[in-house]
């Protein structure tokens, strides 16, 4: 077992929708205080920590919340309604296993009498095997949120289970905090951003807290390798750590790409080129705190995002975080 999936099982396990990261943080926590100075929590719930030097601010983000669902009405037959927390596709959400908070697990399924063509999440329901509406209420209430309860593994260098989006992110912010030296100069936040999936909520306020010099996110990106792609993409699973030049909610700047891919030249490391034309990360949210940071990110080529069954490369996500430790001090 790699060091990459062992830390992604530890996180991937806890419960953390968007806005109930309460479980992620606590495991990030327990891990990163070894190799950090301090540890804190603002308000929103975005968890910091500081490896404090006398040199520029430098501040690294990756969101530890995930996609989810809520449930919003329960029929007197006892199955459930939910609203999406976060991108949900119709696709990837049909006879899947979820689980609540407290332990309560049920199959998502829709409405047969409608064609699927036409199915929407305004057609689907979760059924948690109870046989009417106040068995339902004994298990779950109104407001309770799910997430996927699907199973994970690791063969030959690949990574698949639910959540890299991005708990596979927050690992590489660990593994690049175990490679910094004893001593550091910059000044370095690694932060553990909360809320990214509906609305990039968290990683705006951690920022305006720090207020650093330099803010370099770290999340999955999509892939141009699978069959008939939607859109050309050349960014490939296993082709090495990408730096994003651009997506939909921002454009990096070029000094802080620029350091992230002469970082990786002086290690020796492959880096792909990122533009994403579809979706964004924190990037955007940290280039625009107070008057402006010079922002970019690392991203990990993920196939089947916002799916129960994401695939990464575990070569990929050494690389990110070997790039990160050594970028952070460059600036």
């Amino acid at each position: 077992m790699s060091k990459v999936f062992e830390y992604y099982r530890q996180l991937a396990g806890a419960f953390g929708p968007s806005g109930r990261e309460d479980a992620v943080r606590e495991r990030i926590g327990g891990i990163a205080g070894a190799f950090c100075d301090d540890i804190t929590t603002d308000a929103l719930g975005n968890l910091i920590c500081r490896r404090r030097g006398a040199g520029k601010k430098v501040l690294a983000a990756a969101h530890m919340d995930s996609t989810g669902m809520v449930a919003t009405h329960i029929d007197r037959k006892g199955f459930l309604r939910f609203a999406a927390v976060g991108g949900l596709f119709k696709g990837d959400l049909i006879n899947i296993q979820v689980r609540f908070e407290n332990g309560t697990r049920g199959v998502v399924s829709y409405e047969e009498k409608t064609p699927f063509k036409d199915v929407g999440i305004e057609h689907m329901f979760l059924d948690i095997g109870a046989g009417n509406r106040e068995e339902a209420e004994k298990r779950v209430r109104i407001g309770d949120f799910a997430v996927f309860d699907a199973p994970s593994f690791e063969q030959d260098g690949v990574l698949c289970g639910p959540y890299l989006d991005n708990r596979i992110g927050c690992a590489a912010l660990l593994l690049a905090m175990e490679q910094l030296p004893e001593t550091v100069e910059n000044d370095l936040y690694f932060v553990f951003t909360v809320q990214e999936e509906v609305g990039l909520r968290g990683a705006g306020a951690a920022a305006f807290g720090v207020l650093p010099d330099y803010a370099i996110a770290v999340d999955v990106t999509d892939t141009g390798d699978l069959p008939k792609h939607k859109y050309p993409m050349d960014c490939h699973m296993g082709g090495g750590a990408a730096v994003k030049v651009l997506d939909r909610s921002v454009i990096c700047s070029p000094e802080v790409r620029d350091v992230l891919e002469a970082s990786a030249k002086e290690l020796g490391l492959h880096t792909q080129r990122e533009i994403l034309q579809v979706g964004g990360t924190d990037t955007a949210a940290l280039q625009k705190t107070g008057a402006g940071i010079r922002a970019g990110a690392l991203s990990i080529p993920t196939r089947y995002i916002h799916s129960p069954s994401e695939m990464c490369a575990v070569s990929d996500v050494e690389a990110a975080a070997a790039i990160l430790a050594r970028a952070m001090q460059a600036f």
